[in-house]
């Protein structure tokens, strides 16, 4: 009998603890990314030239010892494992949740302060349909910027040019902007819950915490950085 209730355990890698961390730490290695990427978009500020000569390098890190993009598909495939392991637990995460508190009159919390009398919470509001938000926009991104098999401004054969031709584009800005917001809001809630995950916020209030409001930098920072080519392009004809 005993060994019948062992086997029926949750092996630890399924453990909501366990996979609270996973999407932590998985989150942390986007937000490093983002920083990272951030820093390089900014390079248009110093010419197409510069730009691509930094397109350029990503490609070359590191050779000869790896070949020509080697450190570069290491780097894509950590990312991609990463937004996997993020999206999967986010979601079996939120079934979990969903579950335990249950429904009461096929709503699942109740509240007077909305008229709805649904009572939605920051996270369930902005995370889930952010997280649809960026989602959507990776994919148009990497089709956009990456592969230029969509090209609203026209093909282009160096990285700046495909930049530049895209934002010349209205509706590519309006989407990138907000894709850009939603990685704001993603993060801002996002970075302060995932150092709360690790152990790091001793604060009894989320206002009063020092990661609270590193979050907050943080999504200003990487939501501004982001936009700033863009903008500088569409309205000030940077490079152009």
């Amino acid at each position: 009998m005993a060994t019948t209730q062992l086997s029926k355990r949750p092996s630890a890698r399924r453990s909501t603890v366990a996979q609270k961390y996973a999407m932590a730490v998985s989150g942390l290695i986007m937000v490093a990314y983002l920083l990272a990427h951030m820093y390089g978009n900014l390079k248009a500020f110093a010419g197409p030239d510069s730009f691509n000569e930094y397109a350029h390098h990503l490609r070359t890190m590191l050779t000869p010892i790896l070949p020509r993009e080697g450190l570069l598909w290491i780097i894509r495939v950590v990312l991609l494992a990463a937004v996997l392991i993020h999206a999967y637990t986010a979601i079996n995460l939120w079934r979990r949740n969903k579950k335990a508190a249950g429904y009461v009159g096929a709503k699942r919390y109740q509240t007077k302060q909305n008229k709805t009398g649904i009572q939605r919470s920051y996270a369930s509001f902005t995370m889930r349909w952010g997280g649809v938000t960026i989602a959507l926009f990776i994919v148009f991104h990497i089709l956009n910027l990456t592969t230029n098999d969509i090209h609203p401004g026209g093909a282009a054969d160096t990285p700046y040019g495909k930049l530049h031709n895209s934002f010349q584009s209205f509706w590519v800005l309006l989407a990138y902007t907000v894709a850009m917001i939603a990685v704001g809001f993603h993060l801002w809630h996002g970075f302060w819950s995932a150092l709360t995950t690790l152990g790091q916020n001793y604060s009894a209030k989320r206002r009063d915490s020092f990661w609270n409001s590193a979050a907050i930098a943080i999504a200003a920072l990487i939501t501004i950085g982001f936009l700033a080519p863009p903008f500088a392009i569409y309205f000030f004809g940077l490079g152009g």
